[in-house]
């Protein structure tokens, strides 16, 4: 097969050549979400540490804990405590159970996936939880008519 910029991937050099460890797939729709574009660097690069974790049948007990991302690279408690409230709010990540200290690690979910089935979760978060809770302030263009009306025309098939 043939690419556009020439490239060949059926050429030797491609052949045999194997991509060990599963993959982290994030869907267009979030990433063209008002929730995702509005979000820090940082906060992006949190996700990615969530969703690095995602698997088929652990959607909610994904950890953002300091010990850890300090294996992936992550030094700053505060900066993870700052990127993963930013994560929250924008409702690209639920927490279906809360930690506390000395050893209950918060568990997480991201909201582009169905929550795995689990009883160990805080009272009441499967029923809070809410798969695309991220998209509540996306707006898709309806009309191109003006709110406030207008006496020309409309330039839209109605």
């Amino acid at each position: 097969m043939t690419m556009a910029n020439g490239r060949n991937f059926t050429s030797k050099k491609f052949r045999g050549e194997k991509i060990h460890g599963g993959f982290s797939p994030i869907p267009w729709d979030v990433l063209d979400s008002k929730a995702y574009l509005k979000l820090s660097h940082t906060s992006r690069s949190l996700l990615l540490e969530l969703a690095r974790q995602v698997l088929p049948d652990n959607n909610g007990r994904l950890l953002l804990t300091s010990k850890y991302l300090s294996k992936r690279g992550w030094r700053s408690a505060g900066v993870i405590s700052r990127a993963k409230r930013e994560l929250l709010e924008a409702e690209l990540i639920y927490e279906t159970v809360m930690g506390y200290r000395p050893n209950k690690a918060s568990w997480f979910a991201v909201t582009w996936k169905n929550l795995s089935a689990s009883q160990d979760y805080d009272v009441g978060a499967t029923k809070s939880f809410v798969k695309g809770a991220y998209k509540k302030g996306d707006h898709k263009i309806t009309s191109l008519i003006p709110r406030s009306g207008s006496n020309k025309t409309p330039i839209a098939p109605l």
